[in-house]
């Protein structure tokens, strides 16, 4: 973990109907060196849940430290805010794609939303780079999953 994310200041916070704990789960088992930190039951009963359900979660992803909230149906994720992953290799975006859009929606560009509404986008680390060339940035506005290959190809002219 590096010293910018382990004493970040600012910090993700997601907010779910009902299934924070499902979806930490998720996550923490998508992401290596991801792991629960604390829960914490509500004492009463809420609009999303009964009394000794979980009511907050405090988790880090690939040491990022973030919170998720059981909230209730009052507020839902939108591709306004997206998690970007930068990988290294095809088979790292290969997997992350599976894992991800599995039971949610593939939009476009390395785009994903999630089962659980959030949106993220899977890319090449070199992706900035790629795109500088016309070629290549045409090439990735006509892809779903990103191709690391055909970027290189494509910027190489």
């Amino acid at each position: 973990m590096s010293m910018v994310q382990a004493n970040a200041r600012i910090q993700p916070f997601f907010w779910f109907e009902s299934k924070a704990e499902e979806a930490v789960n998720f996550y923490v088992s998508t992401f290596p060196n991801s792991r629960i930190v604390k829960e914490f039951r509500s004492p009463v009963d809420t609009v999303s849940g009964p009394a000794g359900s979980i009511l907050t979660l405090e988790f880090e992803l690939e040491g990022l430290k973030c919170g998720a909230l059981n909230g209730g149906p009052h507020h839902a994720f939108t591709d306004a805010i997206s998690f970007v992953v930068p990988c290294e290799t095809q088979d790292e975006i290969d997997h992350l794609w599976s894992r991800l859009s599995e039971g949610g929606q593939e939009i476009a560009c390395g785009w994903l939303r999630d089962r659980f509404g959030v949106a993220w986008q899977i890319v090449p680390r070199r992706l900035t780079e790629y795109v500088q060339h016309p070629a290549a940035m045409k090439a990735m506005m006509g892809m779903v999953k990103l191709d690391i290959a055909a970027l290189e190809l494509a910027a190489k002219g």
